[in-house]
């Protein structure tokens, strides 16, 4: 598969990378509705010849993750991100349940850095997960890029936190979920420790992408040394009493286990 040439800003660096993120085998259900009617196309076209869509073009950096529900760890999704960096303690990003034409909107998340964790009310840091367990195991990756240039992205979020909302349940894990956006959106979580997530869900994405997760792993263990503990890491303990510690992986003592 060819792919464009794109540029990527890192946030001390610019660099030309070969940007490959499709994924096209794996379909997202098709809303419930009505076929596309001519005059709709044809308005379609005529939108994108002549209306600014700068704020989804700027959604320039893709991330590939898993996320659990944080009331329903059970209900887990991949996760595609598109994601804008606003600045160095914030970004914004568009959540889909693929990388193909026909992909799903399934929710959004927010990024802060640590420092902005810090600054928020007490209560409203139980809405933002914790994202080192992601980096560390290599369940989080952005596809298509050098390994250089996608290894300085995740140092730069090492001790990051998200927040999380899926409006949309797409897939059940590898099954297909609903055909509609319905129910109230679900704040969704992190995976913190092995056994967690579900296994097929990673074998199926690392088969799909040809990502070799035990590999990713091993190549990021130098940024263990950054780690520092975080808050939300044993929020789903109760929920996989045989999952087990990821080195490097700690709960923020002040943060106690719910």
């Amino acid at each position: 598969m060819r792919c464009p040439a794109t540029v990527v800003l890192l946030p001390a660096f610019a660099t030309l990378l070969a940007a490959c993120t499709g994924d096209g085998e794996v379909p997202s259900p098709e809303p419930a509705g009505a076929p596309t009617a001519p005059v709709t196309a044809v308005l379609e076209v005529g939108a994108r010849a002549m209306q600014d869509t700068a704020p989804v073009e700027g959604l320039d950096i893709h991330l590939v993750g898993f996320h659990p529900m944080k009331d329903a760890p059970h209900m887990q999704m991949e996760a595609h991100h598109f994601c804008r960096q606003v600045n160095e303690d914030f970004a914004q990003c568009a959540l889909f349940d693929g990388t193909g034409a026909d992909a799903n909107l399934t929710g959004v998340e927010y990024i802060i850095s640590e420092a902005a964790f810090a600054r928020l009310a007490e209560d409203e840091r139980t809405y933002w997960h914790p994202h080192n367990a992601e980096i560390l195991s290599g369940q989080l990756v952005a596809p298509g890029l050098p390994h250089v240039a996608e290894k300085a992205l995740m140092r730069r979020k090492i001790n990051s936190y998200g927040k999380t909302w899926h409006t949309w349940h797409s897939r059940q894990g590898l099954q297909p979920g609903d055909a509609m956006p319905v129910g109230p959106a679900m704040l969704a979580w992190s995976f913190n420790r092995d056994g967690e997530l579900d296994p097929a869900l990673l074998a199926e994405r690392d088969r799909r992408m040809d990502i070799d997760t035990p590999a990713l792993r091993q190549s990021r263990q130098d940024l263990r040394s950054l780690a520092r503990p975080q808050s939300g890491v044993d929020l789903l303990r109760e929920h996989f009493p045989d999952a087990v510690a990821i080195p490097g992986v700690e709960q923020a003592p002040e943060d106690p286990p719910d």
